[in-house]
């Protein structure tokens, strides 16, 4: 009886592994470690921004409007529970993805129209804090290049044969990914190069 129960055991795990069982717990703990570091990049970015914007207050005159837009980016982009599950929920990742985006245009705006204000170009502490987010994006497009990577193996096994099978036996969802668009900006670091000239800011 011990031999039966040790050969079924042996030939069920035989069985697992090669219809990818194993191979999607692998695939599924990657992503959920991928995500944790975008998340993490994307805190770090939002840790940021109240310092930023409250130095860039101390310049008279400054665009009250693009502060305002990074100020509300922000919130928004904070009041998304970013939990691990979801990954798992297409419509949740497209609205995570969507207000990700926003802020990354505002505070791109924000750059942009500070160059036009000496003082704030001349501050030590602005200085500092821009070259912190200069490092924070990168650490984004590296971490966001990571997930998008590993989701893509993970979804590739669900669709193909014969582990499509095994997909829908364990209820393997498809995992939402970030989009094309987002894939090609991720090719080139957004453009916080904080020595180039700016255009003018309008009136």
């Amino acid at each position: 009886m011990r031999l039966i129960l040790t050969t079924l055991l042996a030939a069920l795990a035989l069985s697992l592994s090669g219809c990818g069982y194993n191979d999607f717990q692998r695939l599924d703990e990657q992503t959920k470690s991928a995500w944790s570091e975008v998340l993490n990049q994307y805190q770090r970015r939002a840790d940021l921004i109240p310092n930023i914007v409250a130095t860039v207050k101390g310049e008279t005159n400054f665009e009250q409007e693009t502060l305002t837009r990074v100020v509300e980016a922000r919130a928004k982009a904070t009041s998304i529970q970013a939990t691990p599950e979801l990954v798992n929920n297409p419509e949740a990742f497209q609205k995570f993805q969507a207000v990700q985006g926003e802020l990354s245009g505002a505070l791109s705006r924000l750059l942009v129209v500070s160059e036009n204000y000496p003082q704030l170009k001349a501050n030590q502490g602005f200085q500092e804090l821009r070259a912190q987010l200069e490092g924070t994006e990168n650490r984004i497009t590296v971490a966001r290049g990571r997930y998008v990577k590993v989701v893509q193996d993970y979804n590739v096994l669900t669709r193909s044969f014969p582990t499509n099978i095994t997909a829908k036996v364990f209820s393997y969802d498809v995992k939402p990914n970030f989009s094309v668009a987002d894939e090609k900006a991720m090719a080139t670091p957004p453009q916080v190069n904080f020595g180039a000239s700016a255009p003018a800011a309008r009136p």
